[in-house]
């Protein structure tokens, strides 16, 4: 299960990242909190604009910055991309520690965010396959997947405390700290244990020549497919876990940050479990649709606020098993030379679809409730495993074809 962190590179990497991904959940949980309670009265719809704008980078700017990720240095990269949004982070926390901060700050921020961490997200994926061989890579994408959410289970606890005791601007402040074990680790990586990927040269076509990739791979563009209604309409758990604690449950910033924790207990021990496994098969995504589709119906029908925390465990499991099964599949299948561009596709796909999937879960939240928008996040379950069942249905008709001798439609 953790035989990547037998590797020095990859170890310091790990430690760097569980404390860089904690004081990011920290700021993510004080910014929703700050959104939906400080400076406005539980506007979810306000909470999704600012979960678009941090992710509509993704959508205009991705297959640039999987350009980037195959052209240059990546390690580099990652130093210049950690140290602006730990910058960002502390520009929020002075403003908001000053007074300062209004909704529109927090817009400006947001997009700021994203825009620096839509280069950031396909160097972060495809360096990892610098520091491991191809053997350990499904596994090193799942134990990333563990510091991120294993950070997921306490950050947002610990924030959900802060917040009421110190406010959410010190939150922002600690969270640059983070930044800096996280550059400090980067920089410590030995050059002369990394693998050396092929570079792409700069050229014309490149952009397109990912988009053609993926476009002549069925599987890819399933996974690709199911990653954005997953992505888009599914993950917005920022918008489900304030409207269900603060409005329909009447509760404050602890029991948030205490529903982000338990999540987390669902999703660190669904990449765990991922961690286990030799490879990544499709079969384990399209079961975990199924799976996400049937827990987060119990929690967005759940009776008490102790139910609801309940089914938050298998929600988490099945978005994690969604989450590292098809990141690890991609990564895995994909030529190293055209990783990068495949890579920010996929980002651009899974967290490209925000800016369209949380105003309109935000909407449907502020018109019909918190458990009417979470409904949307079962149609996301549902419609991935529908295409799920389509590519195999596809996948045995190709088969059959074959067999018989004839072509393939």
């Amino acid at each position: 299960m953790f035989r990547s962190l037998k590797i020095r590179n990859y170890r310091l990497w790990f430690t760097g990242a569980l404390i860089s991904n904690i004081g990011t959940w920290m700021q993510r949980t004080a910014q929703s909190w700050l959104v939906f309670d400080e400076l406005t009265d539980h506007d979810a719809t306000a909470m999704g604009v600012v979960m678009a704008l941090q992710f509509l980078p993704q959508l205009l700017l991705a297959p640039y910055a999987g350009v980037t990720a195959d052209r240059y240095d990546r390690r580099k990269i990652l130093v210049v991309t950690q140290t602006f949004m730990g910058l960002l982070a502390a520009g929020l926390g002075l403003m908001v520690l000053f007074g300062v901060a209004e909704l529109p700050t927090v817009y400006a921020f947001a997009l700021g965010l994203g825009i620096v961490a839509t280069f950031d997200a396909p160097v972060r994926q495809t360096f990892v396959s610098e520091m491991v061989p191809d053997t350990h890579l499904s596994n090193a994408v799942a134990l990333n997947s563990t510091s991120f959410n294993s950070a997921r289970l306490i950050g947002p606890a610990v924030a959900g405390v802060l917040v009421a005791v110190i406010g959410s601007g010190w939150v922002f402040l600690l969270n640059t700290v983070t930044f800096a074990a996280m550059i400090a680790a980067i920089l410590a990586i030995d050059d002369n244990h990394l693998r050396l990927m092929p570079k792409t040269k700069r050229g014309r076509g490149q952009i397109r020549e990912g988009m053609a990739y993926v476009a002549h791979r069925p599987d890819l563009v399933a996974v690709m497919a199911t990653i954005f209604m997953i992505g888009t309409f599914g993950m917005n758990f920022a918008v489900y876990l304030a409207a269900m604690a603060g409005s329909e449950f009447g509760r404050g910033s602890q029991e948030f940050g205490v529903l982000n924790s338990v999540l987390a207990v669902g999703t660190v021990t669904g990449a765990l479990l991922a961690a286990q496994r030799a490879r990544a098969r499709l079969r384990f995504l399209y079961a975990g649709c199924i799976a996400f589709a049937v827990s987060t119906l119990g929690a967005a029908t759940a009776p008490t606020l102790l139910i609801f925390a309940l089914w938050l465990i298998p929600s988490g499991v099945s978005a994690m098993t969604i989450m590292t099964t098809a990141n690890a599949y991609v990564q895995t299948t994909t030529s190293p030379v055209m990783r990068g561009r495949v890579m920010s596709l996929y980002m651009a796909i899974f967290m490209g679809g925000t800016p369209l999937g949380a105003p309109a879960v935000g909407w449907l939240t502020d018109t019909l409730g918190a458990r009417w928008g979470m409904g949307s996040a079962v149609a996301a379950g549902a419609a991935g495993a529908l295409i799920g069942a389509w590519f195999f249905w596809r996948l045995r008709t190709e088969q059959d074809r074959a067999s018989r001798g004839q072509p393939a439609a």
